[in-house]
């Protein structure tokens, strides 16, 4: 980023460094109509590509986004994940510069950074403030994995779900989100989102692997843990099998427990969408499990998530 001549005053040059970074990055950004009532923001992230906040789009057909020039055109949905939040829209005959990222595991907390949103449908509208709290990769609630844990220091404004998130150098380090924690804003790394808009565009969705159960946390017995010398005091009770599905073609019963995953000791969900990545599926997966108090084991072919499916 070129930096604008120095006024002697340092926060005016501050000022006005801050307001050329949200006048640059927001030819970039766009209003998204896919929803009623107030639009999200987005992002121009390739050639002819917006990247959105999935949760934002309340219907597949009839999205229109808002340029900076004002003008509103046709979008296409290519692919959207609500494991990572994001969505890809397609736009015909759009030529518009996109976004230069950066690497958001470069950020601290205390960091000062700029949400950059098309809120109203036209204008450009920013938020100042900082970063809350950085940390490794992150998977989220929903199954997704984020490369990088940052959070925004309070929640953010309707309409920038979508936005751009720039650093005091223009740079945008990702897309910022509502629907990934609750009272702050969230930012969903570039490199994540470079990541998933490959899968949505190449293929409409994120493969991630499926077992077919749905399970809830139980406390092992300690005679169990004793029993068979189990490494933890945690397991997963499967409390559904989807009819058909791999958990069910390989033998697993409803109550059984799960303690083993892939040789890995499987404590709670997180273990479990850990050994779900996309390259488990077709491959056979040992697990380790508690029936009747005694030790099984069975071997399991990993299939492919069905979309909208709420089992893992």
């Amino acid at each position: 980023m070129e930096g604008t001549s120095s006024s002697g005053n340092p926060l005016q040059d501050l000022s006005d460094n801050l307001a050329e970074i949200v006048e640059r990055v927001g030819q970039s950004v766009v209003a998204v109509h896919g929803r009623h009532r107030i639009p999200s923001s987005g992002v121009i992230w390739r050639h002819g590509v917006v990247i959105t906040a999935a949760h934002t789009l309340r219907r597949e057909d009839g999205i229109e986004v808002t340029l900076p020039d004002g003008r509103t055109v046709a979008a296409v949905l290519a692919g959207r994940d609500a494991g990572t939040d994001l969505a890809a829209l397609k736009l015909d005959g759009v030529d518009l510069d996109q976004v230069e990222s950066g690497d958001a595991r470069s950020l601290k907390a205390g960091h000062l950074v700029l949400a950059i949103a098309r809120a109203d449908g036209f204008s450009v509208c920013a938020d100042f403030g900082v970063i809350g709290s950085t940390g490794g990769p992150w998977r989220t609630w929903r199954g997704g994995q984020l490369d990088a844990l940052v959070r925004l220091d309070g929640g953010l404004h309707p309409g920038f779900s979508g936005a751009a998130l720039a650093d005091v150098r223009g740079r945008v380090m990702g897309i910022c989100t509502s629907a990934l924690a609750r009272d702050a804003g969230m930012v969903i790394p570039a490199m994540t989102v470079e990541r998933v808009a490959d899968e949505l565009l190449a293929k409409g969705h994120v493969s991630r692997g499926y077992l077919g159960l749905g399970t809830q946390h139980v406390n092992l017995l300690d005679t169990w843990i004793k029993k068979m010398n189990l490494p933890s005091s945690r397991g997963l009770l499967v409390s559904s099998l989807a009819p058909g599905g791999p958990a069910e073609q390989a033998g697993m019963l409803i109550g059984d427990i799960l303690i083993e995953l892939d040789g890995k000791p499987c404590r709670g969900i997180d273990d479990v969408h850990t050994a779900l990545g996309s390259a488990s599926i077709g491959q056979q997966m040992k697990i380790v499990l508690i029936r009747g108090g005694e030790r099984n084991e069975c071997f399991v072919t990993v299939g492919e998530r069905p979309p909208r499916d709420s089992c893992r």
